[in-house]
């Protein structure tokens, strides 16, 4: 039952605006072929399953992209789901995220999660590229917002507890892709209408440090629990 869910980098270091760690998804690859993240330059957000990378622009515009492609910030598992629930009624998100959490054994361990179905209404972001150094919470209020109606596709994402906030993002954190693999984002809010859940119980850590001057020269003393609240949610 027991898995690893792999982080090439704190995502402490993305919030301080460190956007470039020139680390390939061939790296990526060797420790899973499931999971989130975005790009170097903060180009997008990242969704993988089934070993396939798809990049997700500013426009909100989908596509699938080479193992040589370049990440500050990804996590992925080896994605093997222990659980599989159904929710077939259209229902409001609160209560979807209570459904959610009501999946999770214990809020004290990492899982890996991935709902796949039709969705009434369907709310994402993905950020803009940018340059190195402005922080994630000034991008995030530049961020552009798609919505989309009766919407077939996949959620891809984890949970974090919230004593590891300072490594990934505490609670859900979901990227969807659309059954055509031509949209999709950073979830904000939706209303599932047929969905299937996955879940895989994560009990193992794998955390790379970067090596690189932006990295090790970085001061992350400041607690950044408000900017990633303000930047993901």
């Amino acid at each position: 039952m027991g898995s690893s869910i792999y982080f090439c980098a704190p995502v402490n270091a993305l919030v301080e605006g460190i956007y470039r760690q020139k680390i390939p998804f061939t790296e990526i690859k060797k420790h899973g072929d499931f999971g989130l993240g975005t790009f170097d330059d903060l180009d997008g957000e990242m969704v993988m399953f089934d070993g396939k990378i798809y990049q997700i622009t500013s426009d909100g515009v989908a596509a699938m992209v080479d193992d040589a492609t370049l990440t500050p910030f990804s996590c992925v598992t080896f994605y093997s789901p222990v659980s599989h629930d159904r929710l077939d009624r259209r229902t409001p998100y609160p209560e979807f995220q209570a459904w959610l959490y009501s999946l999770l054994p214990s809020l004290n361990i990492f899982y890996a999660i991935r709902i796949e179905g039709t969705f009434s209404s369907m709310k994402v972001r993905s950020v803009p590229r940018q340059e190195n150094y402005r922080p994630l919470a000034e991008v995030a209020k530049d961020q552009p917002i798609f919505e989309y109606q009766e919407i077939e596709g996949t959620l891809v994402g984890f949970y974090t507890p919230a004593f590891m906030g300072s490594v990934s993002v505490p609670g859900l954190h979901l990227h969807f892709l659309s059954r055509d693999r031509h949209h999709g984002g950073h979830l904000l809010e939706c209303t599932p209408a047929n969905i299937n859940a996955g879940i895989q119980f994560i009990t193992g850590l794998e955390l790379a440090m970067p090596m690189n001057f932006d990295y090790l020269s970085c001061d992350f003393q400041r607690d950044v629990e408000r900017d990633l609240e303000s930047a993901e949610r």
